[in-house]
């Protein structure tokens, strides 16, 4: 599995520039079944990354482009009647599909918005009162743009929960800028990649990723750091007061999520390295505060791993 998870990165890097540790989180959330919301400007390179690892992986590909008159049948599916037939017949949406791209999902209302929670929680539609189970492996990337508010509707607090992520692209270097240049001047890679694994092999990736050792000590760090963002009207450091900690899903997701990085970088069992690496991304959406500025989130969750003593142990596998 190792291997199997160093192609994909490789041939990532193929088209996406600079991006290594981006990649490496995008990979431990599909290793671990959960969904990421990338969050940036437009232009970084959120929509290439998801063609990316669609095309790397042999996978089906879907894209949403949300807007406000997208209608959740949209999404879904619908049900619509069959003259030749007789009956009505069921017209499945983008959902179904191995990973499915929401675009800009900030722009489509919230009842469209909630047509996603079914699907990225139990891996299922339910339409008309049928309920149709998605394929596995399914993989939602979300993208929205954070400096731009016109339009949009800020995704509710139900809806964060259920992205195991929030990843932020960040900018390139100059040296970076110059090799992306260089390489997409006379091509285009996107257009050239092949897959480099099948889809029962990420299926197993993702049934392996659960057998990851976690050691009691990091298990226990796991709930300190929990328990800490819920100390309720208590100062974080930052001048401002966390309203509502995380979630037992949250402390669900950083456990599968330290397995999912742990698996990225070639081990099997969880080092406090990883849970350190994935918290940010994993735990700083989950927080209510009484202002929504993601950077004093970070900074909150930044500053729980430090004030957290972490202990020292042999945390291989026994």
């Amino acid at each position: 599995m190792t291997t199997l998870l160093s192609n994909i990165k490789e041939n990532i890097s193929k088209v996406i520039i600079g991006k290594e540790h981006v990649t490496e989180l995008l990979l431990a959330a599909l290793a671990a079944g959960g969904h990421v919301l990338l969050e940036d400007i437009p232009g970084t390179g959120k929509t290439v990354l998801a063609k990316s690892m669609a095309k790397s992986m042999d996978f089906s590909f879907g894209r949403i482009q949300f807007t406000p008159d997208l209608l959740p049948s949209d999404v879904t599916g619908l049900s619509y009647y069959h003259q030749e037939k007789g009956s009505f017949v069921f017209k499945e949406g983008p959902v179904f599909t191995n990973l499915l791209l929401a675009d800009e999902i900030n722009r489509a209302t919230p009842r469209t918005q909630s047509s996603l929670l079914e699907c990225m929680g139990e891996g299922q539609v339910t339409v008309d009162g049928i309920t149709r189970t998605l394929g596995r492996p399914f993989f939602v990337i979300a993208t929205q743009n954070p400096v731009e508010t016109l339009g949009c509707y800020p995704l509710p607090e139900a809806q964060m929960d259920r992205f195991l992520m929030k990843i932020s692209m960040g900018s390139l270097t100059a040296e970076q800028e110059r090799l992306m240049i260089d390489r997409y001047i006379d091509a285009q890679p996107l257009e050239t990649i092949e897959p480099v694994c099948t889809l029962d092999e990420i299926t197993k990736l993702q049934d392996d990723c659960k057998k990851i050792y976690v050691h009691a000590d990091l298990r226990d760090y796991i709930v300190n750091l929990i328990q800490g963002t819920r100390k309720y009207g208590v100062d974080s450091g930052i001048n401002r007061t966390i309203t509502e900690g995380v979630s037992p899903r949250g402390t669900l997701a950083l456990l599968r999520a330290a397995q999912g990085y742990a698996m990225v970088q070639g081990r099997d069992f969880v080092a406090p390295e990883d849970i350190k690496s994935v918290a940010v991304p994993v735990l700083a959406h989950r927080l209510i505060s009484e202002e929504t500025y993601a950077l004093r989130k970070d900074s909150f969750i930044n500053g729980l791993l430090s004030s957290i003593p972490l202990p020292t142990e042999d945390w291989t596998k026994p």
